[in-house]
C-alpha cells in the first residue's frame, strides 16, 4: 500500500465566521495529499502532463466531516492508495489535528486521459513502475 502524510496549519484566510476551516477547502485538502503523495512517488501531476502527455481529472469526491478543523490548529493529510492503480486511482484520506483527533475522511477517484486523443486509457506504464514497490 502507498501512504503519505503531509502537515498545513489553517489559515485565517481559510476559516468561516465561526473560526473553522471552510467545508469547501477540505477537497484542496485532499488535492495536496494527492499531489504529495505522487512527489513522494518521484512523480508530479505536471510531469504526466508535460512529459507524458496524461492527466487525472477526477470523477467522484466524497467527504465526511466528524468534527470541525480550526483556525491554528497543525492539521495532518494522510493520504493512501490502498490498492495498485489500474483503471483509475482510489485515494483514501484523513485528516487529524494536533492532538490526533480524526477530523475528517475523505475518498478520491480519478482517472487517466491520454491528451492527445482526450480518451480514457488505463494507468500508464511510468506510473505503474513508480506504484509497484509499494503493493
Amino acid at each position: 500500500m502507498l501512504k503519505g502524510t503531509f502537515q498545513l496549519r489553517v489559515r485565517y484566510a481559510d476559516t468561516d465566521k465561526m473560526g473553522y476551516l471552510y467545508y469547501g477547502h477540505y477537497a484542496k485538502l485532499y488535492e495536496i495529499g494527492r499531489a504529495e503523495l505522487m512527489r513522494d512517488t518521484g512523480v508530479t501531476y505536471q510531469k504526466c502532463e508535460d512529459e507524458y502527455g496524461v492527466m487525472m481529472p477526477v470523477l467522484h469526491l466524497e467527504s465526511r466531516y466528524k468534527l470541525p478543523a480550526k483556525y491554528d490548529q497543525l492539521l495532518t493529510i494522510h493520504t493512501e492508495l490502498r490498492e495498485l492503480p489500474r483503471r483509475m486511482l482510489h485515494f483514501h484520506h484523513e485528516i487529524y489535528n494536533e492532538e490526533g483527533d480524526l477530523l475528517n475522511l475523505g475518498e478520491v477517484k480519478l482517472f487517466y486521459v491520454d491528451m492527445k486523443t482526450n480518451k480514457n486509457i488505463s494507468c500508464p506504464p511510468f506510473l505503474l513502475d513508480k506504484f509497484k514497490p509499494h503493493y
